[in-house]
């Protein structure tokens, strides 16, 4: 799924010319790792090889870079560095000590008032909102009206202290904001204020929504879990009122297998997918044994963390295929990441997962498809692919008869980066609503195994720039045009739920990044739609958050998150591009994280909340 997440080491750290309180021989050490691991790749000029500037990385503590390199978007790269070669660069690109910088609390909430002894009332928790991943806010949870929209201000903002991106959407329970940062730090905050509960050092990056349920104490009494997951696919269950560990759970054994998708909680089991952009990202590479990785959604048991069941995107395990001319065993098949956050269908029984692309031939029918697995045991019942023959690795070319790292025809790498969500039509059928990175949003049927209803074509469709999340109110399916390098990216889509045709379209609006120094100034707008009743909210790559009218698309409301902010916790941040998470709504506040850096994404690290004035 390549936003990129990462694009490696080489193509996100350039030299900050600010190594002035390192020793001569740290400069040496730092330098040669600098030129042996990061140049060559961070001097392509192609469009695919931007970099973060040299400004916005003089902003990066070390133990950030280190972190990155260790645990993080960059530890591909890191896996060929010793702990002092990691040292060592960070010190470099940054000038400062490792051991100069140090993560506290700043911003402490004076008081802390219990969880509530149930959860009930406003809320916005997990990825979309409910199991059924509608991602739209009744207006008795949501507490704004369509006719106070236009009346949002910001009220504070918090800053991931370190770091580049802002990618956790965070969830609201119990008047609590739980979010997370690239450097693994999860975070409890006070919603109203922002101030902090508490906070929690995972063992590696943290993107995934977080999703809050009860977990049974000794005592007989209740208490709640916060489970997420990271970027080496851990899976976590901390105490929601303390931020101490209950369990952790490592769900996947591949080196580049990391979770993305929130983890989903229904009648204590705890499902978690998996993906690996990791291995797409160096599969082409002569030194590696392209692939081996393979989607898997895990069932663990919410109270333990023991593994119920784990079920694999592709059924057949990877098998050696060919060796490259260094002599390099190749396998296959593999990929088939699972991206987004299960839907569970408990009237059906199933739980839904997008999948992405093949990694390794042979190609696979469960790629590119959505997959219903048995809540019970894990068994595929049934899959829907929509995109066949879609084997991609990053840096391949279309076509390939001399490196059998890459497919002999390189796929359009068209993954299914969202949760399938569950939609009633005004006449009561129930769909399969997901829109795909081919530009195409489907209808499914879940009591005929996937059978297409409907489709509609919002996009060219791009490989780079996914499609993060479509929403529905009891009308229409709502879907904002990813497509970052296709002709034309960008764009709100209104489609009737019921036929399947164009309920209103209204183009981007002009970019709100526009004039800047960085080239990543994109109209797309693939990141996760958020709906309330009469209102859809979707943050654009060019750093816009817009709400729309959902009866002509008319923009109702728009805030530009193209600045620095002076934050509750003091820490330095700015918003960039919005993509990935989707703004949250509840009990009359807006939340939306800005920021993602990468390859179609401009660097920034704030959360921002709104209120009505």
């Amino acid at each position: 799924m390549k936003t990129p997440v990462f694009i490696a080491l080489c193509a996100s750290l350039v030299f900050s010319g600010k190594a002035q309180a390192q020793t001569a021989a740290g400069r040496a050490a730092g330098s040669a790792v600098f030129e042996r691991e990061c140049a060559s790749c961070h001097r392509q000029t192609s469009a695919t090889s931007e970099a973060p500037s040299a400004e916005v990385l003089r902003q990066l503590a070390p133990d950030a870079i280190v972190t990155a390199l260790t645990s993080g978007r960059m530890r591909v790269q890191g896996e060929r560095l010793s702990e002092n070669e990691r040292r060592a660069v960070a010190e470099f690109l940054t000038g400062r000590s490792v051991d100069a910088t140090s993560t506290s609390i700043t911003n402490r909430c004076a008081s802390t008032s219990p969880m509530p002894a149930e959860i009930q009332g406003s809320q916005w928790n997990g990825w979309g909102a409910g199991l059924a991943n509608t991602r739209y806010q009744p207006a008795s949870r949501a507490s704004i009206a369509a006719a106070d929209v236009p009346k949002l201000k910001l009220k504070w903002a918090f800053g991931f202290a370190g770091t580049l991106a802002a990618r956790t959407q965070p969830t609201v329970v119990g008047g609590r904001l739980f979010t997370a940062s690239e450097k693994g730090e999860v975070y409890a905050l006070d919603a109203k204020t922002g101030c902090v509960h508490w906070i929690y050092q995972a063992r590696a990056a943290v993107r995934t929504a977080m999703t809050v349920a009860p977990f049974p104490a000794n005592s007989g009494s209740t208490r709640f879990a916060l489970y997420f997951g990271d970027g080496q696919a851990n899976a976590y269950a901390v105490d929601a009122e303390t931020g101490s560990l209950l369990w952790a759970r490592k769900v996947d054994e591949h080196p580049n297998a990391a979770i993305t998708g929130a983890p989903a909680v229904h009648e204590g089991r705890v499902y978690v997918p998996t993906s690996a952009a990791g291995e797409e990202v160096r599969g082409g590479r002569l030194d590696y044994g392209c692939c081996t990785f393979r989607g898997s959604v895990s069932a663990l048991d919410a109270v333990t963390g023991a593994v119920v069941w784990k079920s694999y995107s592709i059924p057949e395990e990877p098998k050696p295929r060919a060796k490259n001319k260094d002599g390099v065993q190749l396998f296959g098949p593999a990929g088939g990441g699972m991206w987004g956050a299960p839907t569970i269908d408990a009237r059906r029984g199933v739980l839904y997962l997008g999948t992405g692309n093949g990694f390794a031939e042979p190609a696979q029918k469960t790629t590119n498809a959505v997959i219903a697995f048995d809540l019970a045991t894990g068994r595929i019942r049934w899959a829907k692919q929509t995109v066949p023959n879609d084997v991609w690795i990053w840096q391949c070319p279309p076509e390939s008869s001399t490196n059998p790292n890459c497919p002999s025809k390189q796929g359009p790498d068209f993954d299914f980066g969202t949760s399938p969500l569950i939609a009633r039509t005004p006449q009561g059928r129930e769909l399969l609503i997901v829109p795909q990175k081919s530009g195409v949003m489907y209808a499914l049927d879940p009591d005929n195994e996937g059978a297409v209803v409907w489709e509609y074509r919002f996009g060219q469709g791009s490989a780079f720039g996914a499609q993060w999340g479509a929403a529905a109110d009891e009308r229409n399916a709502y879907v904002g045009n990813g497509g970052t390098l296709s002709q034309s990216p960008g764009g709100m889509h209104a489609v009737d739920l019921e036929s399947g045709k164009r309920a209103w379209f209204v183009p981007p609006a002009p970019k709100l990044c526009a004039g800047g120094s960085d080239e990543r100034c994109y109209a797309s707008q693939g990141g996760a739609l958020t709906a309330i009743p009469g209102v859809v909210f979707s943050g654009g790559a060019d750093g816009g958050l817009r709400a729309y009218s959902t009866r002509d698309g008319s923009i109702v409301w728009q805030f530009d998150t193209n600045r620095e902010f002076a934050t509750v916790n003091g820490a330095k941040a700015n918003g960039a591009t919005i993509d990935g998470a989707g703004a949250v709504v509840v009990d009359g506040w807006l939340f939306v994280n800005s920021g993602y850096n990468g390859i179609v994404g401009r660097a920034g690290n704030a959360l921002l909340a709104f209120d009505v004035e």
